[in-house]
């Protein structure tokens, strides 16, 4: 060790690790040792170097000495700790050094209205190590003065005046770079200007077929509907960053009218008049489903993460429902499964920020089996195990590369893992993690295009012990990255899980690769270098420059009608290989975005190329919860009318939908060439894709402008309420007696399975009045018409999952109504079998239902919410959209957890109908029931009676349990 003495030599060992990596980081550049002597005085050492597994000796110090010793090393921040003696001629000091990590955003500045002369405050906060300490504001893109305006986190701008309207953002700096906001625009009234107007805007309602002129197609109707915009809070605002006492513009009076059908009234009520009322809290929600990629089968009790947050786990199915934090831009969410066989999943799942609910489908990716190393040989494993297609690259582990936690070396057998997303498969892209994003140099989240990212799991052999490794070869053959300039540009990147942002770890260098070891032809390789520390992802990416977005818009039918928007679908774009014989980039997929359908659409990020129309192509697919939208037509040939794209650009564009080559193929996707528009051409400035910089053209584009198309096919599905309400805009709910939602806070969506036997599918409607409300008895609620589906596996049997208003409180919440249903197949068909248990709950709480028609089934409407084995599915939810997903696939499946898209009919009814074919001329009972109630219910009664008369003697033509008659 050396001279003993007080200025004797002194041996410290330093281990230095991150904090999110526990063993030793190997040759960190130490900065200055310091020590303060009894006087006082500070000295300062030479700059030290460690070994490969942390330590380091320094001479010369006193060992009794109170000592500070700080080491840095680059992309990690300083670390500074006290040497503690160990004996009189010795000491130690652990360093810890904790990554640099750039900053992110936790909270984004919110959009708001104020009237001239009142304050507003801006919030914006940021994470990341260091934590994020100095912030600048910026208006209209121009930085604020700091001095001026005493800004930090927090903007506030007092006594308003117009010229300060417009649009702010923050931006966030710490050693490791910056990072930006989004935007929040800032409304200023000028005195007397409403920020409301009273006259509501149009909005058209479908009415019943029966409602509209013979040989004129559907009647619609203007119900009016107030815009959901924000207005000033009474008092100004508050100097927190919260805005307790938001109002926004909605409705606050509504008239009710009559609609004349053919042969009854249908009531509607219609909004009169808006104005400033207090906002309903946005609850954004997120429901759905983790499912294995390769099976289906559900990853039950897989641990959630928000962020770095453990917020529950998945049920048993697989399914997980999480409430979107308060200003959250990017939702980001880690899936742990328990038993270590599947990947950890993250994702970034698209919300809509407004409080509407959303439903995703995750799909986790196995890990592949493992594979046995020898620590101490050089190991190669391949990235990337394609038929026909020769590996992507190579992970090369050099000997005795292998250390357990504690940063010891490890030299037996290795159990390893090393799973591969290759994009050369086309399917891997729906098991893909993140949302392949990263935050550039100017702080503004940027994507990126990949050629594959992989997991390596590392295990010491027949133990669970996890295992590290590094420094590792990454090695890349060029040949297979073909993209002008992408050799250049290829970095190694790892995922952020808490960020769900992409990190750079090393650059790529190219090598010739005739050895290490003989290869059947010469290839070359780039080659980057990886520590394995943590279960991280890894992913081979190039930062990509040509970027645009595609505008999208849902409809509820193949008419497009812009009054038919569908809000909350999930719109995703994948970007693909070109046209055959481009060979400029010839991956199956290069990444992929998802977005939310808002009022006006989506704009969906893209890589995108002006000069080479199909340099780029897209695939888009369009769900809504569980059910597949379908992309207007192309075949024989893309109409500009349907498709909603003009001419020439939709030629440029080379639009064809997933069916076009195969009829036999499904409808729910299209392919695009992503062409750029060029500037000045007025063919192509109208969309439907935009250049990077122009996103809010896009945002704000008019219904007039081009776009993409998809709708929804369930065109044999019709909801009716008396007090109109939007699904996907929860602010637009009425608090009303005849409200078929009577809670904005919580619904819950009520289904009763109906099973058909008979040749052909047939239209079933639950027509829905007050049952036991002394203010609302015999008055509608609304109409439910849907068609019922055949069972694969029953010929002749189809069934219908039918809404009716569940029973409660209304509203007011001061008494419950049972509601009145009536449950009424379209066709000649009989009732033949109710539930036993529906039936006898029905008859142990009564009163029971009126009428007993027997082409009908009539019941006031639980108060429990019962179950499957009664035929009535009932789920509660913050989402009205996904209360009614849940229940129709538990409704299809016919049980109370699970989830089917495809009809089982003789599971879960709660009644049987018996239909046929009605007589060449003759109207089904439905249509003779809409056309003369009084008529047809007198037919039913002289068959009644025909069929008693021919029971008693013994000779009716066909005997029903009701003793009626089928003609």
């Amino acid at each position: 060790m050396g001279r003993v003495g007080p200025l004797g030599p002194l041996f410290k060992e330093l281990r230095a690790r991150s904090s999110f990596a526990p063993p030793p980081l190997p040759k960190p550049q130490w900065g200055y040792m310091s020590w303060s002597s009894p006087g006082g005085a500070e000295v300062c050492a030479t700059s030290l170097s460690s070994d490969a597994h942390g330590t380091f000796r320094m001479p010369r110090v006193c060992a009794s000495s109170r000592t500070n010793v700080s080491a840095q090393m680059d992309g990690f921040s300083a670390g500074v700790a006290q040497a503690q003696a160990n004996s009189s001629t010795s000491a130690v000091v652990t360093i810890v050094l904790d990554k640099l990590e750039k900053p992110y955003l936790v909270k984004q500045p919110e959009s708001r209205v104020r009237e001239a002369g009142q304050n507003v405050t801006f919030c914006c906060k940021a994470s990341g190590n260091p934590m994020p300490k100095k912030y600048s504001w910026f208006h209209n893109g121009t930085l604020l003065e700091r001095r001026e305006h005493r800004y930090g986190a927090h903007l506030e701008l007092r006594g308003l005046r117009p010229d300060q309207a417009g649009t702010y953002h923050c931006k966030a700096w710490n050693d490791a770079g910056s990072v930006h906001s989004g935007s929040a625009r800032l409304i200023v009234l000028a005195p007397g200007q409403p920020a409301c107007d009273p006259q509501p805007r149009e909005h058209l309602i479908k009415l019943p077929d029966d409602c509209s002129q013979p040989g004129t197609g559907p009647a619609y109707l203007d119900v009016g509907l107030c815009p959901d915009t924000l207005c000033p809070s009474p008092a100004g605002s508050s100097p927190r960053c919260g805005d307790p006492g938001s109002r926004c513009c909605s409705v606050r009076r509504l008239e009710s009218r009559e609609i004349h059908c053919s042969s009854y009234v249908l009531p509607i009520k219609v909004v009169a008049e808006c104005g400033c009322q207090k906002c309903l809290p946005p609850r954004g929600l997120v429901r759905g489903r983790v499912v294995a990629a390769d099976s289906g089968e559900p990853l039950r009790f897989a641990q959630i993460l928000l962020g770095s947050k453990p917020i529950g786990f998945t049920s048993y199915q697989g399914d997980f429902t999480i409430e979107v934090p308060p200003s959250t831009q990017r939702l980001v969410v880690t899936f742990v499964e328990p038993s270590g066989n599947f990947m950890d999943t993250v994702r970034v799942l698209p919300f809509d920020p407004r409080g509407a609910g959303v439903y995703h489908e995750v799909k986790a990716m196995r890990k592949k089996d493992p594979v046995i190393l020898d620590a101490s040989q050089t190991n190669m494993l391949p990235l990337g195990e394609l038929e026909e297609e020769p590996p992507l690259g190579e992970l090369v582990f050099p000997p005795g590369a292998f250390r357990r936690a504690n940063g010891e070396p490890y030299s037996g057998a290795v159990e390893a893992r090393v799973t591969f997303v290759d994009p050369r498969d086309l399917t891997s892209a729906a098991a893909a993690p993140s949302d392949l994003r990263f935050v550039d140099g100017d702080g503004d989240l940027a994507p990126l295009r990949t050629y594959g990212m992989f997991a390596v799991d590392l295990r010491a052999a027949g133990s669970i012990e996890q295992l590290q490794a590094g420094p590792l070869a990454v090695r890349v053959a060029a040949g297979q990255i073909r993209m002008a300039g992408h050799v250049e540009a290829l970095k190694l990147w790892s995922l952020n899980p808490d960020t769900g942002l992409w990190e750079e770890e090393s650059g790529f260098q190219r090598e010739e690769s005739a050895a290490p070891r003989v290869r059947r032809e010469e290839r070359v390789f780039l080659v980057g270098n990886v520590e394995i520390r943590e279960r991280r992802l890894f992913n081979l990416d190039v930062p990509e420059r040509r970027r645009c977005f595609v505008k999208v818009r849902a409809y509820a039918n193949e008419k497009f009608a812009p009054s038919e928007q569908v809000e909350g679908v999930v719109i995703t774009l994948v970007n693909l290989e070109p046209s055959p014989g481009y060979s400029a980039n010839p991956r199956a997929w290069g990444r992929f975005d998802s977005a939310v359908t808002g009022p006006n659409g989506a704009c969906l990020p893209a890589f995108c190329d002006a000069d080479q129309p199909d340099a780029y192509t897209a695939l888009v697919t369009a769900t809504l919860g569980g059910e597949e939208l379908e992309p207007a037509p192309s075949r024989p040939r893309p109409l500009p009318a349907t498709v909603g794209v003009a001419q020439p650009y939709l030629d440029k564009l080379g639009y064809r939908r997933t069916d076009h080559d195969d009829p036999a193929l499904k409808r729910n996707g299209f392919r695009i060439n992503l062409a750029k528009p060029r500037p000045g051409d007025s063919t192509e400035v109208n969309g439907p894709v935009y250049p990077w910089r122009n996103l809010r053209e896009c945002q704000e584009a008019p219904v007039t402008a081009s776009h993409f198309r998809f709708a929804r096919m369930e065109v044999d599905k019709y909801e009716y309420n008396v007090v109109p309400f939007r699904e996907g805009a929860p602010a637009s709910w009425t608090g009303d007696l005849l409200a078929w939602w009577p809670n904005p806070q919580e619904f819950r969506a009520c289904f009763l399975k109906v099973k058909v036997q008979g040749p052909q599918e047939y239209m079933v409607r639950s027509h829905n009045v007050g049952g036991s409300h002394p203010r609302t008895q015999g008055q509608l609620y609304g109409l439910r018409d849907v068609r019922s589906v055949r069972d694969p596996q029953r010929p002749g049997t189809s069934a219908a999952c039918v809404e009716f208003k569940c029973s409660g409180m209304l509203f007011d919440q001061r008494q419950v109504d049972r509601t009145l249903v009536t449950i009424m197949p379209q066709g000649s068909c009989r009732r033949v079998a109710v539930n036993g248990l529906l039936r006898d709950y029905l008859a142990r709480h009564p009163p029971l239902a009126p009428a007993d028609d027997p082409a009908t089934f009539a019941m006031l409407a639980p108060l429990d919410p019962l179950g499957h084995n009664y035929g009535v599915y009932t789920v509660t939810d913050q989402s009205p959209r996904l209360a009614k997903e849940i229940a129709i696939g538990r409704c299809f499946d016919g049980s109370s957890d699970g989830f089917s898209r495809e009809m089982k009919a003789d599971s879960g009814t709660a009644v049987t109908f018996q239909c046929r074919e009605p007589a060449a001329g003759r109207p089904s009972l439905f249509q003779r029931l809409l056309e003369s109630p009084e008529t047809a219910l007198g037919d039913i009664r002289r068959e009644m009676s025909q069929v008693a008369q021919a029971q008693a003697r013994g000779e009716g033509p066909l005997r029903t349990r009701r003793g009626r008659a089928w003609q």
